[in-house]
């Protein structure tokens, strides 16, 4: 598999309001290849962590009202969007950073455009 690029969607509103606190969108995607899974939302989020590590991924039903980087006891959502939230697990957990200091992870939300793609890039195991 090639390198997939997918950018993390983010709601017209909050992409001015991001790129004022200096998240643009275009920093703020997810990459996947045959090895491993890079997630960045700007010098807010970063995590690197094996595909084989995806236990589970889900799209999400409801609709979040919240934006930016927000997370606890391992589930962060990170998110420009309340649509297009695919859920992923992990296992065992894995690190991430946030604001630069390392947090757990063991479930990500994120929104992007096409969730049942990225679901396909991450679960395919060929």
């Amino acid at each position: 598999m090639k390198l997939q690029r997918f950018p993390i969607l983010f709601d017209p509103w909050y992409a001015s309001l991001s790129r004022a606190l200096f998240l643009p969108p275009a920093s703020s995607y997810i990459e996947v290849d045959n090895v491993q899974v890079r997630v960045h939302m700007g010098w807010a989020f970063r995590a690197r962590f094996p595909r084989t590590f995806v236990t589970r991924v889900e799209e999400r039903k409801d609709h979040p009202l919240s934006r930016g980087v927000h997370g606890f006891a391992g589930r962060w959502l990170v998110n420009g969007s309340g649509r297009g939230i695919l859920t992923i697990d992990l296992a065992p957990d894995q690190r991430a950073y946030v604001l630069g200091f390392p947090v757990r992870l063991r479930q990500l939300m994120v929104s992007v455009r096409d969730p049942s793609t990225l679901a396909g890039a991450l679960m395919n195991r060929s």
